[in-house]
């Protein structure tokens, strides 16, 4: 590669993390990094804590083309590069077409069989997933006060249906067939995601509204970016479980490798991506469970979510049953810290037939036990948050290098 190896990276990543970890430019956390590297899929590591390591690899390179005035002109030409297997379009600067022929390349542990494995999963599984992705990773979103506050002031703030239909391709991308072969997608979402996430690194901290709000200096570390790991594949799968959903152990270890290799291609080093669903749980009790807590950005942005089903023409999507439906999911404190208020009809049926509706689905009981009429209003807010989910891929998604910040004098849309 010319004039960028897989040591130069590594190397700056390291010297990054060491000096992260000196200067101690983000806060420290309650608690000590304590989650061993032994139970990373690398194996072994540095033991650098993450809030003090971001991505080398792609800020100094995507910086540069910010700086340069590039970035209009780079995102016109990716605009029509979409396919994993398609070259990379003439006319890119030499050091960003450098990095990216390295960012596009699967790890090597990667396990094909496995991937294979996962989509099947994901076809079996779509109707639960769509909401859990949707509602329950969604909605944990507004109560990541880091996330919620980069969201809110960056650009993605300012149009927030595109900012979840970009977020939304990532689920459904990855839960496509051929996801990460030539004919899939899933590579190109990552590295325009993680090169998305570097401009908003260069961007965010000139915004004057977000360092006034803003804990840290430098906005998605590596651990921002596995704490947003840990509400999509680590929360679905607890919820799954919690539901007593019937899952093969090969397909929820396969389930889990399409997520490893994702987080691998945004750009997070190989010693902080667990390496099976144990580990997973032991670093999101650290680094996910004890920080959920609302905040003014994600409060706003909550109401706005639940009520970007209100032009819809689709009866079951309103935003008492998308609040009730967080409730379920999230929990009373969550719900009430984002001002979700209570539903007297939806509440208690969410908590007392929910688990019913599942075995029924999942031919583990009869209908008999179940209400016909609450079946039915289940299987449809399923089917209908997925037509939703789903329909956000009819918008022309393209992921972008961020030019600006959110216009704070421009009303949200």
């Amino acid at each position: 590669m010319n004039g960028f190896s897989r040591r130069d990276a590594l190397r700056a990543g390291s010297v990054l993390g060491a000096a992260g970890a000196l200067a101690a430019v983000t806060p420290a956390r309650a608690e000590p990094w304590t989650w061993s590297p032994q139970g990373s899929v690398a194996g072994s590591g540095d033991g650098y804590d993450p809030l003090t390591v971001w991505d080398p690899e792609a800020d100094d390179v995507i910086a540069s083309v910010i700086d340069r005035g590039e970035a209009p002109a780079v995102n016109d030409l990716l605009r029509g590069w979409t396919k994993n297997g398609q070259p990379l379009p003439a006319g890119l600067p030499n050091d960003l077409r450098d990095f990216m022929e390295y960012a596009r390349q699967l790890p090597e542990w990667t396990d094909q069989g496995k991937l294979n494995t996962a989509v099947e999963f994901n076809k079996k599984r779509g109707l639960y997933l769509g909401v859990l992705y949707g509602l329950a990773s969604g909605m944990m979103s507004n109560v990541i006060p880091k996330e919620a506050k980069a969201v809110y002031y960056s650009k993605g703030g300012q149009d927030l249906k595109d900012r979840i239909a970009k977020t939304a391709k990532l689920g459904y991308d990855i839960g496509a067939n051929n996801a990460y072969g030539p004919g899939g997608e899933m590579v190109v979402t990552c590295v325009k995601t993680r090169m998305a996430h570097a401009g908003v690194r260069h961007l965010l901290p000139q915004s004057p509204h977000w360092t006034a709000s803003a804990e840290e200096q430098i906005p998605i570390s590596q651990n921002d970016i596995m704490v947003t790991w840990h509400s999509l594949p680590t929360t679905v799968m607890r919820h799954l479980t919690a539901w007593k959903v019937p899952i093969p152990a090969h397909e929820s270890e396969a389930f889990l490798h399409s997520w490893q290799v994702a987080a691998h291609m945004l750009g997070v080093k190989d010693e902080y991506i667990p390496n099976s669903w144990e580990e997973s749980n032991s670093q999101a009790s650290q680094v996910l469970d004890p920080i959920l807590q609302a905040t003014p950005e994600g409060i706003a942005l909550a109401d706005r979510l639940l009520r970007l089903g209100v032009n819809l023409d689709l009866a079951i999507l309103t935003k008492p049953i998308l609040g009730s439906f967080t409730r379920f999911l999230l929990g009373d404190k969550i719900a009430d810290d984002l001002h979700i208020g209570r539903e007297v009809l939806w509440d208690p049926m969410l908590r007392l037939s929910w688990g019913p509706f599942i075995a029924v689905r999942e031919g583990l009981l009869p209908i008999v036990p179940l209400a016909p009429d609450a079946y039915w209003l289940f299987d449809e807010f399923l089917r209908q948050f997925a037509l939703v989910y789903l329909s956000q891929f009819d918008l022309p998604l393209n992921i972008q290098i961020p030019t600006m910040n959110r216009n704070m004098s421009v009303p949200p849309k």
